[in-house]
C-alpha cells in the first residue's frame, strides 16, 4: 500500500508500505483523508530531526472507516467511521499521576513519535478511537483534532460568557480557537498581517485588525471601554506578537500561549507585575475536548469551507506542504485513497 514518508535530510518521498493485520488490541483504519499542519511542515524542512525516526509516515489530522479489528477489540464493528486522538501516554510518570496524561512526561504524540495517518491503512490500539456520528463527512471530519487543540485553548482560558478575546494570528488553529471562542458566548478580535486572510476572516463576523499596521492596543482599549481583553491567545508563534499580548489584558487579564515559539521570547514582565496578569501554556487536548470537538464539527459550527483550501492525493502532499509553508493556502487534507489523475 501506498504511504508518504519523510526520509530526512527535507525530503518528503511517496513510498511502499507493508500492510500487517491489527495485532491484540489494534484497530486498523482505512484512512480517508489526512490534515497537514505545522508539526508536518516542521518535520518535512528537517527541524525535528532530532527527534523523529526516519523514514516516518506522519501525519495525525484524520478521519476514516475502521477496516479490521484485532483481538480482544470490544464496541466496535467493521465500517465504523473514526477518527483518532493520537497520545499515548505511560500513566506512571508524575503528570500521570496527578491526572494530565495528555501531557505525559513520556508522551508519545502518535503520526510524529511514531506512524501516523499518511498511509492507506493505519493500525492504532483501539483506546486512540473517537466515534464519528454516522453521516458525518470524513472531510469535515479531518478538522476534529485542531478543532479540540482550540477546545483545550479555550476551555484551559475560563473564558466566560460576555468576555472580550483577542486572537493572535489568523491561522488555521487561530480562526479555530475564535469560533470555539465565539461559540462559548465570548466577543473576538483576530490580529492578522495577511491581508487576504483577513478579508476572509471578517467574512466570518469578527472584528479583524492588521498588527503590522495598526494600533492594535488603542482599539482593543477602545473595543472593551478601556477594560482590557479578557483573554489573549498567543497563536502565531512571532516575537513582535508576545511583545504585543501583554498590551491587550485587562488587570488580572490570562494571556495563553498556543503557538510553538523555537527561540526565547522577550517578555513584559513589568506589566505582568502591575496587571496581575496570568501565563498559561495550552498543548494538546483531553478526550472531553476530542469529543466536543467531533459535535462542533458534526452541528456546523466550524467553518469546515473555509478552513480546507483544497484536497490533493496522497502523492502530491509534498506540492501542499509547499503551499502551506509558502502561505498560500489555508488547511490542506490529502485525500489518501485516492488515485493520482496525470
Amino acid at each position: 500500500m501506498r504511504g508518504a514518508a519523510y526520509t530526512g535530510n527535507g525530503t518528503l518521498e511517496t513510498v511502499t508500505v507493508d500492510r500487517v493485520p491489527p495485532g491484540d488490541g489494534e484497530v486498523q483504519i482505512r484512512v480517508a483523508f489526512c490534515g497537514l499542519c505545522g508539526t508536518d511542515i516542521h518535520i518535512v524542512h528537517g527541524d525535528m530531526d532530532a527527534r523523529v525516526t526516519t523514514p516516518l509516515v506522519f501525519g495525525h489530522e484524520m478521519s476514516g472507516t475502521i477496516a479490521e479489528l484485532g483481538g480482544g477489540v470490544e464496541g466496535w464493528k467493521l465500517g465504523d467511521p473514526v477518527t483518532v486522538m493520537p497520545l499515548l501516554w505511560d500513566n506512571s510518570c508524575p503528570a500521570c499521576q496527578a491526572g494530565h496524561q495528555h501531557i505525559c512526561q513520556n508522551l508519545t504524540f502518535v503520526g510524529v513519535d511514531s506512524p501516523g495517518a499518511l498511509q492507506e491503512y493505519w493500525n492504532v490500539p483501539a483506546s486512540l478511537l473517537v466515534a464519528l456520528p454516522a453521516g458525518l463527512d470524513l472531510r469535515a471530519a479531518a478538522l476534529v483534532e485542531p478543532t479540540a487543540v482550540a477546545v483545550h485553548d479555550v476551555r484551559r482560558s475560563e473564558l466566560a460568557v460576555g468576555d472580550h478575546a483577542v486572537v493572535l494570528g489568523g491561522g488555521p488553529i487561530g480562526v479555530l480557537i475564535a469560533t470555539v471562542a465565539r461559540h462559548a458566548g465570548a466577543h473576538v478580535m483576530v490580529a492578522e498581517v495577511d491581508p487576504g486572510r483577513r478579508a476572509r476572516i471578517a467574512e466570518l463576523g469578527f472584528e479583524v485588525v492588521d498588527p503590522s499596521q495598526d494600533d492594535v492596543t488603542a482599539l482593543v482599549e477602545t473595543w472593551t471601554g478601556g477594560v482590557g481583553a479578557d483573554v489573549v491567545f498567543e497563536v502565531s508563534g512571532a516575537a513582535a506578537a508576545v511583545r504585543l499580548a501583554t498590551t491587550l489584558p485587562k488587570v488580572r487579564g490570562t494571556i495563553v500561549v498556543v503557538a510553538i515559539h523555537s527561540a526565547p521570547r522577550e517578555l513584559d514582565l513589568q506589566r505582568m507585575f502591575w496587571r496581575e496578569l496570568r501565563l498559561l501554556g495550552a498543548r494538546v487536548y483531553r478526550r472531553e475536548d476530542m469529543e466536543r470537538a467531533v459535535r462542533l464539527v458534526a452541528d456546523g459550527t466550524i467553518p469546515a469551507d473555509f478552513l480546507i483550501t483544497g484536497t490533493v492525493p496522497l502523492e502530491d502532499t509534498g506540492r501542499a506542504i509547499e503551499d502551506l509553508t509558502g502561505g498560500r493556502a489555508m488547511k490542506i487534507l490529502v485525500d489518501v485513497g485516492a488515485e493520482v489523475v496525470r
